[in-house]
């Protein structure tokens, strides 16, 4: 029996890169998943805050049920904590180690590994969307207003988290980065309007804490629905703002190494 010749030649060479790029995606996803800290501060933190404070009359957030006022916030929260403080440690660490130094010089591309992780940011904030939701639901949870702009407002906060997330963990050391993200996940935690509204600040504060990235997520979504307002320009315009100059800046100084 006789074959072409060069049939069984072999012949390397790099996968297909949407193929490349999945296969990385899904990777970031389970490594993710399955790191212990990075589920405490993307999972669990979100939905304890909004059991406990839709449960217990901790803070007065006004007329209506709690829950009405803190699922928005929480719903922020979870996108700031995945796209910023999660992804800001993990790609910290994985820099520190050598792990992007080697990816850079794979056939993966340097866009495409940032195209993997947003995938893999992207399909874990599903995750908490769901999960959130339906916990909020079951606490009675009445959300109202146009999906689109919810849709919107969760695509914009997530690039402008991202890019922040990636400009702290290209530019500091890997200890830094875990210590400057987690201190800023509290403060904003805190004075961000996530849990606390902010016209409990004061006034010369309030101007100023409403211009952050986690300010604008949260009050845009908790004005589409809970108050079942239209699109909130305002609040898209500084998350856009904070996108262009995250991504930006970040691109511009990501060291690999």
């Amino acid at each position: 029996m006789t074959t072409a010749g060069g049939t069984y030649t072999p012949r390397p060479g790099a996968a297909p890169l949407p193929g490349m790029i999945a296969a990385q995606a899904a990777l970031e996803t389970r490594m993710l998943l399955r790191n212990g800290e990075q589920l405490l501060l993307t999972v669990i933190i979100p939905t304890l805050l909004l059991v406990l404070f839709g449960s217990v009359d901790i803070v007065d957030t006004g007329e209506g049920k709690a829950v009405d006022f803190l699922a928005p916030g929480i719903l922020a929260l979870a996108v700031m904590s995945t796209a910023f403080t999660g992804q800001a440690i993990a790609t910290g660490f994985e820099r520190r180690y050598g792990v992007l130094k080697r990816l850079a010089v794979s056939p993966l591309p340097r866009w495409g590994l940032m195209t993997a992780k947003t995938i893999s940011v992207l399909v874990t904030e599903i995750l908490q969307v769901v999960l959130v939701t339906v916990i909020a639901f079951a606490m009675g949870w009445s959300p109202q207003g146009n999906p689109f702009a919810v849709l919107l407002l969760l695509v914009l906060g997530t690039a402008a988290f991202s890019g922040l997330g990636l400009l702290m963990a290209g530019t500091l050391k890997a200890e830094a980065t875990l210590a400057a993200a987690n201190l800023v996940f509290l403060l904003l935690l805190v004075g961000g309007g996530v849990v606390v509204p902010l016209d409990k600040f004061p006034d010369a504060a309030q101007s100023v804490l409403g211009l952050l990235p986690i300010s604008a997520l949260s009050d845009g979504l908790r004005d589409v629905l809970q108050h079942g307002a239209g699109m909130p320009w305002g609040d898209l315009g500084i998350l856009a703002v904070w996108a262009v100059l995250g991504l930006g800046t970040a691109a511009r100084f990501f060291r690999w190494e």
